[in-house]
């Protein structure tokens, strides 16, 4: 059976078993005896976006990773990096070194900030993500073209990241339709990836896509 540590462009954690392009904690939120979630679904308010494979680490999804048999961070796992921003993740600095530092310079472009510190970024996203109880902001079709690429929005059927002018629909597995934003202006919408986010990736951050999503852009080019 599937550990629950697969994570939705909301933040919501699953049982499937796809695992994704990318791992990610929110500190220790499971039980290593049970391998099962505890109650509360963070215990920091750095939420990162890790690599899957780091200087040839091997770790027991949610058991005991740390010296001495301790319990060590829960391992979450997103379908790619536009799924773990949209949840509220960022880059981390230790494995993901190169990206997270993008991520810092756009930030401090988008708000001004001369070498932002991760506690003022982490503090921003936490009050934003919906997972960690921030509010949904709905969205019209107007607003629907101004999304930047990477971003992610919902009709409450269907979850979609924005690329390329086009509204790529989100599964555990990978994108499966490319829709034209006409296609579903007419329906209730709300964005999903977190206000801070949004303003970072139109400074021109560039998150990393699932191939299905990469399959679909190349289908849509006439």
């Amino acid at each position: 059976m599937p550990l629950q540590n697969r994570v939705d462009p909301f933040g919501e954690i699953h049982a499937t078993p796809e695992r994704g392009m990318f791992t990610g904690n929110r500190g220790i939120i499971h039980d290593p005896e049970t391998r099962s979630l505890l109650s509360r679904r963070w215990a920091t308010k750095a939420w990162l976006t890790c690599a899957l494979d780091f200087k040839n680490v091997r770790r027991v999804p949610m058991g005991r990773n740390r010296p001495g048999g301790k319990t060590g961070w829960t391992e979450l796992f997103f379908l790619d990096e536009v799924t773990a921003l949209a949840a509220g993740h960022r880059p981390c600095f230790y494995c993901r070194r190169l990206r997270a530092k993008a991520f810092a310079a756009d930030y401090s472009s988008a708000f001004g900030t001369d070498d932002p510190k991760v506690g003022e970024m982490d503090g921003r996203l936490h009050r934003e993500r919906l997972a960690s109880g921030g509010q949904p902001v709905e969205l019209d079709r107007h607003g629907l073209h101004l999304l930047p690429d990477g971003a992610m929005f919902s009709d409450g059927a269907s979850d979609y990241a924005v690329r390329g002018g086009k509204a790529l629909r989100w599964s555990f597995g990978g994108y499966d339709a490319a829709l034209g934003f006409d296609e579903i202006a007419d329906t209730d919408m709300c964005i999903v990836t977190p206000a801070t986010t949004l303003e970072v990736l139109r400074q021109g951050y560039s998150p990393e896509w699932h191939p299905s999503a990469e399959r679909l852009s190349a289908e849509a080019v006439p």
